[in-house]
This record gives structure tokens, sequence and C-alpha cells, in this order.
């Protein structure tokens, strides 16, 4: 029972990344991050899809939720949850989404297509990198738990997000 209680005390935590990474399909488009620049490879830097409004959309939607998260964390004393940590995990997850988008355009792979483990664990593993700062980081346990069960659960959310026509693919 204790194993379980770590797994969803761990899912719970990363809550603010899973957000922020999922809010620029709800709210992004716009101008580019890279404003339509190359790479010195004459390859786009990140692409189009990753804009502006995405990346702020993303960081305010995560840090709110770990508001949410602090405010339970007053009620029920055995959960955290901070703004700090909501803000370093969603910061985190969106800079590793760029990094993979990154990388990407590096092997030549189209904005929106498919590059199995980056596109499932960029994010995921730069949001828990930034939240070291806060000095807040889940059980080894859990951390492994949450790059385990973030595979199988952003498979389902990118196809729910296609099912319900907000992507253009299933992944």
């Amino acid at each position: 029972m204790e194993l379980i209680g770590e797994i969803l005390y761990a899912l719970y935590y990363i809550l603010p990344a899973y957000c922020a990474n999922g809010s620029p399909v709800l709210f992004g488009g716009g101008k580019p991050i890279d404003l339509g620049r190359k790479f010195f490879d004459n390859r786009p830097i990140f692409g189009p899809n990753k804009t502006y409004r995405g990346f702020i959309s993303g960081v305010l939607i995560g840090t709110l939720v770990g508001w949410v998260q602090e405010e339970i964390a007053s009620i029920v004393r055995f959960l955290h949850g901070s703004v700090l940590t909501g803000f370093l995990l969603s910061f985190g997850a969106l800079t590793g989404d760029l990094f993979g988008s990154f990388l990407k355009r590096r092997f030549g792979i189209k904005p929106g297509e498919m590059l199995p483990i980056i596109d499932q664990l960029d994010f995921v593993l730069f949001a828990l990198l930034f939240a070291l700062f806060s000095g807040n980081l889940p059980s080894t346990v859990g951390i492994i738990s949450i790059i385990v069960f973030t595979i199988p659960i952003h498979f389902l959310t990118n196809f729910i997000a296609y099912l319900l026509r907000l992507k253009d693919k299933p992944w």
C-alpha cells in the first residue's frame, strides 16, 4: 500500500508539468518563439508550433495548478504543493518541450511528426530538473513512477485531444 501511495503522490506532484505541457494545445497559436528564423543548419530553430502564447499560457496554467496544490496542502497536511514548485515544473516542462522540438528539427523531423521517447519524456525530465531548485522532489520510486507512467499518460491524453479535434495527429 505504501508503494501505491508513493506513485499517487508522484503523479500529484508532477501535475503542474502535465497541465503546462497540455495547455498550448488549448491556448497556443500566434507568433512562433523562433520568429521563423533558421538555425545554422538552415532548418527552423523550433518550428511554427512553438509559440509565445503557448509557452506563456503553459507556465501560467502550471503555476496556477501549483497554487491550487498549495491551497490543498494547507488543508491536507500530508500533501505538498507550492506556487514556486508549480512554476519550476511548468517552466521546465515547456523548456524541455522546446528542447525536444530543437532536436527534432536537427534530425529533420517536421513539426507535428513523432520522435518516440523524446516526445513523451523531454518535458517531464526537464520539469524534474528545474524542480531541483525548489528543494522538493518526490522519492526515487516517485521519480521512476513519473517517468514510467508519463509515457502511457502522454499517449492517452494526445489521443483524446486528437478525438476532440484539438490535435491533427494522435500523438
